[in-house]
């Protein structure tokens, strides 16, 4: 009998989409991480960035965007391969049981005597290793450019970024496979997917406006990745707790409203 069938089968039929994702992530690193020698201690770019007003600033993370790790940070950790890998996570864990659903192949699957839980665990565990696989790229193309353009980024700071966005975009996989295991509706689990990811991005966002908002800041899953700047001060382990507890308690729902539900209505 083989090991995890339905997680190998899942592999073997993504793996065009996940070469699409890894380049799509290899494009946007590969793009901005070698324009940072033109940015970094550069007076212009210096005085662009105060020209702006401080409250975008604070909302972009933007305030340390002349440093190595904040310039990292601020365009790819926390922006475009965050939202690349939220998108990636969010259509995965909404196809894995809603859209499956929605199709007719979920009833098929459980025909041949497979249990709800471990169509649900199985397929989760794919959109985990896809996201692992994904953040391994992005985490390596850091590493090659920053020796190769001085963004300072160090060993603990790799790690610590990359479990941050592995584990940030996690939570938006497992809320997006939660709410199609709760509901069977996929535009309801992308809705979760993609709801978890913006609302945290602006409570952060809100967090950042002033020293009275900072209790809404940190509300965020956003907060929780990235608010101890990770890639300059390596592995943030109360950030990444709760943002693990909050992934197992989304999976977890959605697997126990999905055993006592009917499929396919």
């Amino acid at each position: 009998m083989s090991i995890l069938p339905l997680a190998r089968r899942d592999l073997v039929e993504g793996r065009r989409g996940l070469l699409g994702w890894a380049l799509g992530l290899t494009a946007v690193t590969s793009l901005y991480l070698p324009l940072y020698p033109s940015i970094g201690g550069n007076p212009e770019f210096a005085a662009v960035i105060e020209g702006l007003p401080p409250e975008l600033v604070q909302t972009l993370n933007y305030d340390d965007i002349l440093s190595g790790a904040g310039y990292t940070q601020g365009t790819v950790y926390g922006l475009l391969g965050f939202v690349l890998l939220v998108i990636a996570a969010t259509a995965w864990g909404s196809a894995a049981i809603a859209g499956d659903e929605e199709r007719g192949g979920l009833e098929l699957v459980l025909a041949h005597g497979v249990s709800r839980e471990r169509v649900l665990l199985e397929r989760g565990l794919v959109v985990l290793l896809k996201l692992v696989l994904l953040v391994t790229l992005v985490t390596a193309l850091v590493a090659v450019y920053s020796t190769a353009f001085d963004l300072g980024v160090d060993a603990g700071g790799l790690v610590g970024g990359g479990l941050a966005l592995l584990l940030l975009s996690t939570l938006s996989g497992a809320a997006a496979l939660g709410a199609g295991a709760a509901t069977g509706r996929r535009i309801l689990a992308i809705a979760g997917g993609a709801g978890v990811a913006v609302i945290g991005y602006a409570l952060n966002a809100l967090g950042n406006q002033s020293a009275d908002l900072e209790w809404v800041g940190a509300l965020s899953p956003y907060s929780w990745a990235f608010g101890e700047e990770p890639l300059r001060n390596g592995v943030d382990l109360g950030g990444l707790a709760l943002l693990l507890a909050l992934s197992v308690l989304a999976v977890v729902i959605g697997m126990l409203v999905l055993r006592r539900r009917d499929i396919g209505r």
